[in-house]
């Protein structure tokens, strides 16, 4: 069955699916199968026959399929050398015509070199661990290669490792551990990169050079091995067992891409999208594992479980550096329930006015039960459309529908999601690998809400959501406020590779390829571009590093003719004034302002790309960083009437306080109110009040 997506790119999300401990592979075993052959030639027929963006199979793309398997390979540049990059030369135009014959030998040999580097690199690290490192010499450890030149030789590899290891070492030492569980620990972590390198077979190898080969055509297209199959099918159906949390390989680290809502870990709110997993371990005392170095499926094995068991998790915050400090969560395993992915209300009090709230954190709809003919199934417009109900009961002044962090979902949803908004009309057009457009129109003709709207977005509200507030925005019937949104305007389907093969006996995996283009009414894209808000946060600034803007070769914003519809009228022509206004309020709003300067202090710390081997001075960088955070978080404490943390107090683990047994019982709704402060939502109520002021205005003065 063909499944279109309509979400952000996902890697692994956590559920409960157990895996046999993965044997060692001998050189021998490194050779492409005859599936992969067969695999190989049905990819580039679906490629060639549905992909939207007609990219053919040349040497410039061959060029480019290079580069992307070997960032793929060594993505931070510490195992091949200068000359083992000029030996790879040899394959750089030739990977189009090996492809298509299909000839795999050159990517299996290119990864054995691979192997027997990170072989090579290990046994480097664990001989000089037990070296007696200088902590008091002025050094500096460039631990973010990405962009660096390959090192010329193994001498300047060993001089890059014999820094990395002298920094782990560091790292762990002003941790307080003990140079035993230090050298221990490491030893651990080089000999678990080996076996990580070991355990690849041929099927990984396979995957990660097809996929240097989809993603040099776009970024959304991707092949999943059977067993990556296997893990997208739960991260699709969100019904399993696990935290709720997708994770991303990035580096040496497993990262946290996004938090599941829903999930145990965004019940919790402890864990965070752009958080590092470096340690990981069971239960409430079980051992800390380290994790550094692991592969992204292994980090996955040991943080699944059963329900109701307990998960421990060490990591290092965004905007902490490799050094740290990193803090210890626990998180009690569960199902992710669908009724705690549901729109969710509330009302801000705003001068005289009562603003309503809907939080939507995915569209969802549940279709197994829309099929088995239950009227009563859940879906994200059936709950919006009862809440619109119950807050204009409430006499709310204008109501913020709050698309922060939605990566999408049903597109069905969406467009009817828009029509409670507006009577009729088109919603979002189509475009197809033929160039054939299809406009998606308003299926309920009709008004559930026709009073003051705003939608608050940020830079990770994608696809559907952009197609809601790209309609909205159109249609001029309410105000766009927030940061620019990731930017993808395509649609991906999922094929099945073994439909293609008779009398098939193996599996030979699916291939997710971008079939199609969304288009706004107006007639231009969201991709790329994204929806650009009316009124733009300061935070925007940082959005050009993030969603499809941040990769280099997404598909192009484009334009088609615009669909015939109306725009609303709208009580004010236009929102001069409302940018002017917002600016100058949260120059004067100290929380505001505090938040920023929390947001830069995070952002500066995650761009690092070197850190200082100088024991005394990485000391004191980490005490700096523990002093502003905790100044910080007292500057807002003592905003809402709290006490100031002592040092004692604060963990020093957290950029934002999440009151916890530190503070009294007393101040328990207090600190409750403190959790649930969000600047950015308030001063979105603040926006939506000074666009509704005038309107009241206008009525008083015609009656």
């Amino acid at each position: 069955m063909n499944k279109f997506i309509l979400t952000l790119p996902t890697t692994i999300l956590l559920a409960t699916v157990c895996w046999a401990k993965v044997p060692l592979v001998d050189d021998g075993e490194l050779v492409p199968a005859l599936r992969h052959e067969r695999a190989t030639g049905i990819i580039i027929q679906v490629i060639n026959t549905y992909h939207y963006k007609k990219k053919s199979l040349n040497d410039e793309l061959s060029a480019n399929i290079l580069d992307k398997y070997l960032e793929s390979l060594d993505v931070n540049r510490s195992y091949f050398t200068q000359g083992d990059i000029e030996q790879f030369e040899q394959y750089r135009f030739e990977l189009d015509d090996d492809l298509r014959k299909p000839d795999l030998n050159p990517a299996f040999e290119i990864f054995r070199v691979y192997r027997a580097r990170v072989n090579e690199r290990s046994d480097y690290a664990i001989k000089i661990m037990s070296d007696d490192f200088n902590f008091n010499l002025a050094e500096e450890f460039q631990f973010d290669r990405r962009e660096a030149a390959w090192a010329a030789d193994a001498d300047e590899l060993d001089q890059i490792w014999r820094q990395r290891v002298k920094n782990d070492f560091l790292n762990l030492k002003i941790s307080d551990k003990e140079t035993d569980e230090i050298r221990d620990t490491l030893k651990k972590r080089y000999e678990r990169i080996r076996t990580t390198t070991y355990q690849l077979d041929a099927n990984d190898v396979f995957q990660t050079f097809i996929n240097a080969y989809t993603m040099a055509i776009e970024p959304h297209t991707s092949y999943f091995s059977p067993r990556t199959s296997e893990n997208f099918d739960i991260n699709m159906s969100l019904s399993l067992e696990g935290i709720g949390a997708v994770l991303r390989p990035d580096n040496d680290f497993t990262t946290v891409d996004r938090v599941v809502p829903g999930g145990p870990a965004d019940l919790s709110g402890q864990l965070k999208s752009e958080d590092r997993i470096i340690g990981v371990g069971q239960d409430e005392d079980g051992e800390i594992v380290d994790v550094i170095g692991w592969r992204l499926d292994d980090v996955v094995d040991l943080i699944r479980g059963p329900k109701g068991t307990t998960v421990r998790i060490d990591v290092l915050p965004e905007g902490v550096g490799p050094e740290g400090p990193s803090k210890v969560i626990a998180i009690t395993r569960d199902r992710i329930k669908l009724e705690e992915q549901a729109a969710k209300s509330s009302i801000i009090v705003s001068g005289d006015s009562r603003i309503g709230v809907i939080d939507i954190p995915t569209f969802y709809s549940d279709f197994a039960a829309q099929s088995r003919g239950d009227k009563e199934y859940k879906s994200t417009t059936r709950d919006v459309r009862r809440i619109l109900g119950e807050l204009q009961q409430e006499l709310v002044n204008g109501v913020i529908i709050d698309l922060r962090s939605n990566g999408g979902g049903s597109l069905t949803e969406a467009l009817e999601l828009t029509g409670l908004f507006i009577e009729s009309g088109p919603i979002v057009q189509t475009k197809d690998s033929y160039g054939r457009i299809e406009v998606n129109n308003d299926p309920d003709p009709g008004i559930t809400y026709s009073g003051p709207l705003a939608i608050l977005v940020d830079r990770n509200s994608a696809s559907a959501s952009e197609i809601f507030a790209g309609a909205i925005q159109d249609y001029r019937r309410g105000i766009i406020i927030g940061e620019p949104t990731y930017g993808k305007g395509t649609v991906q389907n999922i094929v099945d590779l073994n439909r293609f093969v008779r009398n098939n006996q193996e599996d030979h995996g699916k291939l997710k390829t971008t079939i199609a283009q969304f288009f706004r009414i107006s007639g231009g894209s969201n991709q790329l571009k994204g929806v650009v808000p009316d009124i733009i946060f300061p935070t925007a600034k940082f959005s050009d590093e993030h969603g499809e803007r941040s990769v280099d070769n997404a598909l192009p914003w484009d334009q088609v003719e615009p669909a015939r519809f109306r725009a609303v009228y709208a009580p004010v022509d236009s929102y001069a004034g409302l940018q002017q206004r917002h600016e100058q309020r949260i120059k004067e709003d100290k929380l505001f302002q505090l938040t920023m300067e929390q947001i830069n202090l995070s952002y500066q710390n995650s761009n690092r790309k070197s850190v200082s081997l100088l024991e005394s001075e990485r000391k004191n960088e980490r005490e700096l960083l523990e002093k502003a955070n905790r100044d910080l978080k007292n500057e807002i404490r003592i905003a809402h009437g709290l006490e100031p943390l002592t040092e004692d107090q604060d963990s020093g683990n957290k950029l934002l306080a999440e009151e916890e047994d530190s503070i009294a019982n007393d101040d328990a709704d207090e600190a409750d109110e403190f959790e649930d402060t969000d600047v950015f939502l308030d001063e979105a109520a603040h926006i939506l009040v000074d666009l509704i002021i005038p309107v009241r205005t206008t009525a008083a003065a015609t009656q």
